[in-house]
């Protein structure tokens, strides 16, 4: 029996199982896949990330990585550079690394610090505190879709919380031998998909704005370029601009990551094919990249992002949810992995609480950890999301902003999650305006 047993190996459940045991902890941590492995991402670290890297003691690790110092922003024919701000609690810069390299070195250090890694074994299904395992129905490939015990999805809507878990049945996906983990406390990290979620009751508020992205390779002469680049005002094959953005992210090893990000507002953006919007997005982009199916190194991957808190539960009496597979993503931006890196370390701050002997108040104190880190930020940007998904609107104000360093490099602050705490400067005014908006305006229910 261990203290806390955690699905899925990414940034998150890494970052949990880090700081879980570096306190001392009892921890195992399960990931399917085997190590390093191939992910879809941006790649992109911002200073918030470089700062929870930090803090495990891994920004040496990032010697080999490329340093950037801000974003290089573009729309309407006007380019502008952003520094990344000063800040008293995050660093002026960024690195960009593919996830391959990155999710190996952050699980070696969980590993280190003391948790017990099955790396290639994937939990397959919730072992729950009120019921046997593997008694419900199976899919075509005889796993279980859905837990013993575990209720109707019509009864789990209403549900405030997730069943109590013990721990889960695991498969080597090598030998094919199954078996169980039990442990105290269970943590869901297995990301956007989260299928072991999704067994327990998680789903998403259809209601709330989904990301999706498609990202590839290239080979560029811009590999070594020092600031990220952004496009602001991708367009479909009609050439309409939609709400989301490009990406052009040197990796300074002779190549760079080019991607697109589309954020579903409403049902007029659901029908955008992101494939054709990459394809248009890579013949737009400015020449001297030297973008092109020629330097393509491969065909691009994606995925959907679920953003804003948009996926609960996040706890039950001895469950939590964090990182992608609780829609931690930043609807601002589209940044995920800082906030898988966030949430692992607040669950892993309740769960130490309730091991000391809180138990399951602790857990609930977790809920308001996510409230007051992300619970006014994200409503803020779910609100300037609504906004921007009129197209007229969001020419205007993108359009608008281009004119001014000044203004964008308040955006910047706001978007990318830097406001400073300790003074009251142009873009925190602006901020507490939006704010006050983002408290007025509905939000339709789950």
């Amino acid at each position: 029996m261990h203290d806390v047993l955690i699905v899925g190996g990414g940034p998150s459940g890494s970052a949990c199982a880090y700081w879980l045991a570096e306190a001392g902890w009892d921890v195992a941590l399960v990931e399917k896949k085997v190590f390093p492995r191939e992910k879809t991402c941006g790649d992109g670290l911002t200073p918030r990330a470089v700062r929870q890297i930090a803090d495990m003691g891994l920004e040496a690790s990032l010697t080999g990585a490329h340093r950037y110092q801000g974003l290089r922003a573009h729309a309407y024919g006007k380019v502008l550079d952003l520094p990344w701000p000063e800040h008293p609690s995050f660093p002026s810069y960024g690195y960009v690394i593919t996830r391959h390299d990155l999710d190996q070195i952050v699980n070696e250090r969980a590993e280190k610090a003391g948790a017990a890694i099955w790396q290639g074994t994937e939990a397959i299904a919730p072992i729950l505190a009120d019921g046997p395992v593997g008694t419900g129905p199976r899919s075509g490939d005889g796993s279980p879709t859905v837990a013993a015990g575990t209720p109707a999805p019509l009864d789990r809507e209403a549900a405030s919380s997730l069943p109590a878990c013990v721990g889960a049945m695991v498969k080597n996906k090598e030998s094919g031998q199954t078996g169980e983990i039990r442990a105290r406390y269970v943590v869901v990290a297995d990301g956007a998909n989260s299928r072991f979620g999704r067994m327990l009751g998680t789903k998403r508020n259809r209601n709330q704005p989904m990301g999706m992205a498609l990202r590839g390779y290239y080979r560029s002469p811009g590999h070594d370029e020092t600031f990220i680049e952004s496009h602001l005002d991708i367009r479909d094959s009609d050439r309409n601009v939609v709400p989301g953005y490009g990406w052009i992210f040197p990796l300074g090893d002779g190549r760079v990551n080019v991607g697109v990000g589309l954020l579903s507002t409403d049902r007029r953006w659901k029908g955008v094919n992101t494939s054709h919007l990459m394809d248009a997005f890579v013949a737009w982009a400015p020449k001297a990249w030297e973008l092109s199916p020629e330097t393509c190194l491969g065909p691009p991957t994606g995925g959907k992002l679920p953003m804003g808190l948009s996926v609960g539960p996040h706890r039950g009496p001895t469950t939590l949810v964090i990182g992608d597979a609780g829609g931690s993503i930043n609807p601002f931006n589209g940044e995920g992995i800082a906030y898988g890196y966030e949430t692992g370390r607040l669950a892993a701050a309740s769960l130490g609480e309730a091991l000391s002997g809180d138990g399951e108040l602790a857990l609930a104190r977790y809920e308001q950890r996510l409230e007051d880190a992300y619970g006014l930020y994200y409503r803020v940007a779910r609100a300037f999301i609504k906004m921007i998904s009129q197209p007229e609107l969001m020419k205007l104000c993108v359009a608008t902003g281009m004119h001014s360093q000044s203004l964008m490099s308040w955006l910047l602050r706001i978007m990318a999650n830097l406001l400073r705490p300790d003074e009251l400067g142009p873009a925190e005014a602006a901020y507490r305006a939006f704010a006050t908006v983002a408290r007025a305006w509905p939000e339709p229910a789950a």
